[in-house]
C-alpha cells in the first residue's frame, strides 16, 4: 500500500511538473502553490461539474484520452497477449497526454481529480492484467464522460 502511495506522489508530481513546464519564467510562489496542489489533491476529492456542464478538455490532450478510451472499446480479451498491447498503448497514449498538458486552472484541477486514479488503475492493469482491472479502467472512462467533453 505504501508503494501505491509512493507512486501516486511521484506521478502526481510528474504530471503537476510536466503542466507547468511549458510556463517559462515560474517564481518561488508558483512553485509553493505547486507544491500545495501535491498535497492537496487525494483519491477522495469528487469531481465537480463547471456549474452545470462539463468540463472543456484542450482538444490536443482529448484526443490522447479517445485514443486510449477506443482501444478500451475495442479490445478483445480472448488473447492474452492482448493484456500486453492494451497496458503498452495505454501507457504510451498517458504519456502524450502528459507531455501536451495545456490546460489550466479549475478545469486542469479537475482533470487531475480523475487522472490520478486513472494512472493507478493503469499501472495496476500493466502489472496485473486482469479483468477485474480492466473493467476498473471502463468504469473510470464512464466517469470522465460524465465531467468532461
Amino acid at each position: 500500500m505504501n508503494k501505491l502511495k509512493i507512486t501516486t506522489i511521484v506521478l502526481s508530481a510528474f504530471f503537476l511538473f510536466s503542466c507547468n513546464d511549458k510556463a517559462k519564467n515560474e517564481t518561488t510562489e508558483s512553485n509553493q502553490a505547486t507544491e500545495t496542489v501535491i498535497h492537496n489533491h487525494s483519491d477522495d476529492e469528487a469531481i465537480q461539474l463547471d456549474g452545470d456542464k462539463k468540463w472543456k478538455v484542450d482538444d490536443n490532450m482529448m484526443a490522447h484520452i479517445r485514443n486510449m478510451e477506443k482501444d478500451i472499446a475495442s479490445f478483445d480479451n480472448s488473447k492474452p497477449e492482448n493484456y500486453q498491447v492494451l497496458a503498452d498503448n495505454l501507457k504510451e497514449n498517458l504519456n502524450l497526454l502528459t507531455s501536451n498538458c495545456t490546460m489550466k486552472g479549475q478545469a486542469h484541477d479537475e482533470l487531475h481529480k480523475w487522472l490520478l486514479p486513472y494512472l493507478d488503475l493503469v499501472d495496476e492493469f500493466s502489472k496485473d492484467k486482469s479483468v477485474e482491472q480492466f473493467t476498473e479502467i471502463q468504469k473510470s472512462f464512464t466517469t470522465f464522460n460524465q465531467y468532461f467533453e
